[in-house]
């Protein structure tokens, strides 16, 4: 079975709820043993979160939690015990990569500061995630999806002017968190293997929230202009939204002066009309060009438009429910939904990773099969053992010899 480039890396996820987990999966998706250490008796926070749930009454099992927990095993730990303490201190000296996203000096309260993990293994990559960044004046305050969508600006160029600021309808935040998390352990553990030595990574919803804005936010640091919702529309490049069809919708990029001029005929519109021959001018009489254009679809099917568009070779697409998307040949010719086997639930399917590695014939570099997401405390016991078991020559010495640099 192909595991990936990540196969000898063992990664341990002390994270809750979605961004530190988002993080750990991908880098199990990349191939790393990720062992997910959880609370007694309840664990992730988000396995409370539902419905729906599925499995037996008796043990139901979350769909939110399966979204960010494949490839992972499960241990029970109560940290606040010394026994529980004392074997996560063996799985760190074990351990190439530890994810947490607790509150900033949270961890360090539990005997587990930078410095002590530092000590225990200085090969150790640490990747800590929080809501506001680990210091500044507001470093301190909790962090959930939602409200850094709100104070890093995404609700208020979301939705229009007439629902008001409006919610992503997926966080966004947390998810953006753990993939710069697991880009920033990727960068360390190269870093390591030329100095030998781990390091800190560090990111919060905020800086990953903020790290989205792309040209709304240099709207306001270079042209001085505070961006504003404008719903299924581009606000600087038009026609580019959602424009109604006689049984639905139609989205349109147009994104160059040459997409126009196959577009304009489609629509309807002689190309050189003043009032929409050039970007500048579309987005000035933007309400114009919008009620041209949904007069031309108005009579015509969603379809027979989408044919219209693909034969000009006008980028174009469908609006599609999520139940669509998991049944469209093209979500399932990329990988995009995996099926493994829960076991608690039996067979599920999942949306599967977004990667592909490949060599040059197309044989894949990663995962030929995926683990569900585990039960609480499944492997408990089995790790627990493989602790026990394992040499002292597994764990990472304190010699300063062992880490030289890799010549």
């Amino acid at each position: 079975m192909t595991e990936g480039p990540l196969n000898d890396i063992l990664v341990l996820d002390l994270s809750r709820a979605l961004a530190g987990p988002i993080a750990a999966m991908m880098l199990g998706d990349l191939g790393a043993r990720v062992i997910k250490v959880e609370s007694p008796g309840s664990g992730d926070d988000s396995r409370t979160w539902g419905p729906p749930f599925v499995g037996p009454d008796e043990d139901p099992q979350s769909s939110y939690f399966m979204s960010a927990n494949r490839n992972k095993e499960s241990i029970q730990l109560d940290l606040k015990s010394e026994r529980g303490k004392e074997v996560l201190r063996r799985l760190i000296r074990r351990a190439d990569v530890l994810i947490e996203n607790l509150r900033p000096g949270a961890f360090d309260r539990l005997g587990f500061s930078a410095e002590e993990l530092e000590r225990l293994n200085p090969r150790l990559v640490l990747l800590s995630i929080t809501g506001f960044g680990h210091d500044g004046p507001e470093g301190a305050r909790a962090g959930y999806d939602q409200i850094a969508q709100g104070e890093a600006g995404l609700m208020s160029v979301t939705g229009s002017p007439e629902t008001g600021p409006t919610r992503i309808g997926v966080p966004i935040a947390d998810v953006l968190a753990g993939v710069h998390g697991a880009t920033g352990v990727s960068a360390a553990l190269a870093g390591r293997a030329r100095s030998g030595r781990g390091s800190v990574v560090r990111t919060s919803l905020l800086a990953a929230a903020i790290s989205a804005h792309t040209f709304q936010g240099t709207k306001w640091t270079v042209g001085s202009q505070v961006a504003q919702p404008t719903g299924n529309h581009h606000p600087q490049i038009a026609p580019y939204g959602s424009f109604r069809c006689a049984d639905g919708f139609v989205q349109v990029a147009v994104g160059s002066e040459a997409i126009w001029q196959k577009f304009a005929p489609v629509a309807g519109i002689a190309p050189a009309d003043p009032r929409f021959a050039l970007n500048p001018h579309r987005v000035k009489n933007h309400s114009d060009l919008v009620a041209t254009i949904e007069d031309a679809f108005a009579t015509q099917s969603r379809a027979d438009v989408l044919r219209k568009l693909n034969t000009a070779g006008v980028p174009a697409g469908a609006i599609r429910t999520i139940d669509e998307v998991y049944t469209w040949d093209q979500t399932l010719s990329q990988g995009l939904l995996i099926e493994v086997d829960h076991s608690v639930v039996g067979p599920v399917k999942l949306p599967g990773p977004s990667l592909r590695m490949e060599t040059a014939d197309g044989s894949s570099l990663l995962r030929s099969r995926h683990q569900a997401p585990p039960a609480l405390g499944e492997h408990t016991a089995a790790i627990e053992n493989w602790l026990d078991e394992s040499s002292d020559i597994d764990s990472y010495s304190a010699d300063p010899a062992v880490f030289e640099p890799v010549q």
